[in-house]
């Protein structure tokens, strides 16, 4: 004879089994972050925007947009500074700019494997933490960085192929 408990408990594990098949069937929900304003972003369309060859050329991005960059071929492509990782052979490159209204951490969302660079006076800024989502690509990788001022600074792309989605937003205070 079966008790109600029992069934409970059989219903309780059926149930708990199907939310982990349908989170393995959902790649970009493993993020540790509250990604909630990147995934909202790159749910909607991209904005197209040609990378420059360098610091003059650089287009203008906004903050809380997402663009589609098309990338131009690496050796075409005058970087504000030597990137952080070599970049592999025959890939893509471009250089964008950006300004901040404050001083703050602040996130590049990407839909793919990229080299980012932040640069300001000539210098490369470190990232304060990264993570990813192998199976995802909205967003695949996100940076996190701490910017001073409100100077223009530099993204350099390196190591891509023909085009990427991205996206800046200010990083959401996190919860401990």
């Amino acid at each position: 004879m079966v008790s109600n408990l029992n069934i409970c408990v059989l219903l309780a594990g059926l149930f708990c089994a199907a939310g982990g098949a349908a989170n393995a069937d959902a790649p970009c929900v493993d993020f540790k972050w509250d990604v909630i304003q990147e995934r909202a972003l790159f749910a909607g369309p991209a904005e197209p925007l040609t990378a420059g060859s360098g610091e003059k050329s650089a287009p203008a991005m906004w903050l809380n947009h997402l663009y589609q960059i098309k990338l131009l071929p690496e050796d075409q492509v005058v970087l504000a500074a030597a990137p952080g990782k070599a970049p592999p052979i025959s890939a893509k490159a471009g250089i964008l700019t950006f300004k901040l209204a404050a001083s703050g951490s602040y996130r590049i969302a990407l839909d793919m494997p990229v080299w980012i660079d932040i640069v300001a006076n000539g210098a490369l800024i470190r990232a304060k933490d990264f993570q990813g989502q192998h199976a995802c690509a909205a967003p695949h990788k996100i940076l996190e960085f701490d910017l001073i001022g409100t100077r223009p600074f530099f993204l350099q792309l390196s190591g891509a192929a023909d085009s990427v989605n991205l996206s800046i937003t200010t990083a959401p205070a996190r919860k401990l």
